[in-house]
């Protein structure tokens, strides 16, 4: 899953990042709404955290701008303006999601995840297939029954395979879902990976 954090509160935005990739999802930050903007015209999250008050461009109108495209990634707020008419005000102009400061960040990745998982076809909370099980929310993962220790890119890399259902998935797909925008588009770090998936893993139909 890729997720574009837009915060101008550099050191916040930053943890957020940090704590969402231990979560092993793709993240992209931006500083201000026009950032926002540009980044979502190249690039195809999942999820966008929002801050609401941000300079250049405000959360609102990013929110607005990207409805009115169409843009099909699901919007949460982030906001010190907790109160009900704030929260009504934030979903009514196209947010899905409004997560009022402070906030547990356990609570955060929860949402996320969730949004994530409305922003395609829906999934199950548990993705399996060809004895593979990867449950997100605990992070786990098993062939046949078999815990299987996975790093945090093997698992997103996995998570993205297994959400295809079955369907064939590119090495600039799984850039796009994987890996954030500092990647090098030219790198082997796909293949890499995908040999270190087959040998934990033994080598599934799967991730052929």
């Amino acid at each position: 899953m890729r997720v574009l954090v837009v915060e101008d509160e550099r050191v916040l935005a930053d943890a957020i990042a940090t704590g969402l990739r231990r979560d092993a999802l793709a993240v992209d930050v931006a500083y201000d709404g026009a950032g926002a903007l540009e980044r979502a015209g190249v690039n195809d999250y999942d999820v966008i955290v929002l801050d609401r008050d941000l300079p250049r461009v405000h959360g609102d109108e990013v929110t607005r701008e990207l409805v009115a495209r169409r843009y099909p990634a699901r919007i949460i707020m982030l906001t010190a303006a907790g109160e009900l008419d704030d929260k009504v005000e934030g979903l009514s102009i196209g947010a899905d999601d409004y997560l009022a400061k402070p906030f547990a960040f356990a609570e955060l990745i929860a949402r996320v995840r969730a949004l994530g998982r409305r922003a395609a076809a829906p999934l199950p909370p548990v993705l399996e297939r060809s004895g593979i099980s990867l449950d997100p929310g605990r992070r786990e993962v098993a062939r046949d029954g078999r815990q299987v220790d996975l790093t945090r890119k093997e698992f997103a890399v996995l998570e993205v395979l297994l959400s295809a259902d079955g369907a064939v998935v590119s090495s600039e797909q799984l850039l796009e879902k994987a890996w954030d925008e500092h990647i090098d588009p030219f790198t082997n770090v796909v293949r890499v990976t995908m040999m270190t998936l087959r040998k934990k893993l033994g080598d599934p139909p799967v991730i052929e």
